[in-house]
């Protein structure tokens, strides 16, 4: 009965807090990686995904890209029949789903704020308050806006210099189950504020930052306390699903592609562009902002993309340029290889925050960043990895802010013309 229940919160979006209090299991879900090779193989996948009989934690967009989908227990056999019947190449990723996120939830925090497990929405919120208390001077509490179930959404304005300079923002959290992503974004604010290295002091020194955890606080809170790989916000859409995906809801080229008009499924983008209160009035506070930046963090799949919908050739060769030498970076310090290229080439979806972004707000510089790994842990990265990304993150950045610095006013001109 109550494997029931939980699977019907997972595939279909239904509220766990309005049928049981019990917190969704995951015991024994497996997560398979498939190399779909025929378009065939593809046009199965994504049927499969449009009916919500499987969950997908990566899509379905192309031949030979990999696709990532976990499976509840009940449903072993009818996978392996479809994976059979279609001869699709195939390979167990994550044996048990609730053990990885067992993983991810620390037994007992440390009663100040650290990077060695993930955090509370109360506790984030509470650390930037601190910070903007003991440096009242650099750092400034602010709202961009509020979220369906009246919760704040909550970020800092740092200027560390009181001269005016080139502001960059920084977005995590728009999906509620990337807990990697604020915590990411936490680790950067902290070595902005905090580190002594020269090259992080003078990226430090030379912008205005605008950061913002998280974007969903809603779905944030109900994943720690309901439903682990909970993605959506808590509005209700329709009288039994629950959530829209806050990053398929910005008003461009809204319900285009790579969305679901299902109310219950994960990538349902609201009932109209800006039809979420979270994504509005964020895009109201995005637009009375100064940024020439703009970066959004999501896991998983170490890709650096860059929205590139409506540049000019000399726009393009300069974040061609900029993309280069922080990929380069990167590899030549980790080992770690990371894709590249538009966004619209590797995500195939609409109502992006980065494509509006970068679009009608007219932002330069605009990345998604799909933070580490590739596959051992997808969305559950375990806690003893967030110094570790937020390293490789941060060595992102300078390399990135420093080329970016030095075509500054070409970027602006081109962008102005363009």
């Amino acid at each position: 009965m109550w494997e029931i229940i939980a699977l019907c919160i997972t595939i279909t979006g239904l509220a766990a807090d309005n049928i049981t209090n019990v917190k969704a299991s995951y015991e024994n879900y497996k997560v398979f990686r498939i190399h779909p090779r025929t378009y065939m193989q593809l046009e199965v996948l994504q049927d499969l995904k449009n009916s919500n009989e499987f969950s997908y934690w990566q899509e379905p967009t192309e031949i030979n890209k990999e696709v990532d989908i976990m499976i509840p227990p009940h449903k072993f056999t009818h996978f392996y029949e479809i994976v059979s019947n279609y001869k699709m190449f195939h390979r167990l990723q994550i044996r048990n789903v609730q053990e990885l996120i067992n993983n991810t939830i620390s037994q007992s925090q440390s009663q100040n704020f650290d990077f060695n497990s993930y955090h509370a929405l109360e506790k984030i919120y509470d650390n930037l308050d601190e910070l903007a208390k003991k440096y009242p001077d650099q750092v400034q509490v602010i709202v961009g806006g509020t979220t369906y179930e009246g919760r704040k959404i909550k970020g800092v304005k740092v200027s560390i210099s009181n001269e005016t300079r080139p502001g960059i923002f920084i977005e995590g959290g728009i999906h509620a189950r990337e807990w990697i992503s604020p915590a990411t974004v936490m680790y950067i604010l902290h070595q902005l504020l905090f580190s002594n290295d020269t090259d992080v002091r003078y990226v430090a020194d030379n912008h205005n930052w605008f950061i913002f955890p998280i974007f969903n606080p809603d779905g944030y809170v109900y994943s720690f306390t309901k439903d682990r790989l909970w993605t959506k916000n808590r509005k209700s859409s329709s009288s039994f699903c629950i959530g829209s995906n806050l990053n398929r809801n910005w008003d461009f080229q809204w319900n285009t592609t790579g969305v679901s008009n299902d109310p219950c499924s994960e990538d349902y983008p609201g009932s109209k562009a800006f039809s979420e209160i979270e994504t509005e009035s964020m895009s109201q506070y995005m637009r009375s902002s100064h940024f020439y930046a703009y970066i959004s963090f999501h896991s998983y799949g170490q890709q650096l993309l860059y929205s590139c919908s409506y540049l000019n050739i000399p726009h393009y060769v300069i974040l061609y340029q900029i993309n280069f030498i922080a990929i380069e970076t990167l590899q030549k310090k980790y080992n770690t290889q990371y894709e590249t290229g538009c966004i619209s080439k590797f995500q195939q979806l609409s109502g992006l925050s980065t494509n509006y972004v970068a679009n009608v707000v007219r932002t330069p510089i605009v990345y998604l960043y799909k933070l580490y790994d590739k596959s051992e842990y997808g969305f559950l990265l375990p806690p003893k990895q967030i110094i570790p990304t937020g390293k490789k993150t941060l060595d992102f950045f300078i390399a990135m802010c420093n080329e970016t610095l030095s075509h500054y006013y070409d970027l602006i001109t081109h962008i102005t013309h363009s």
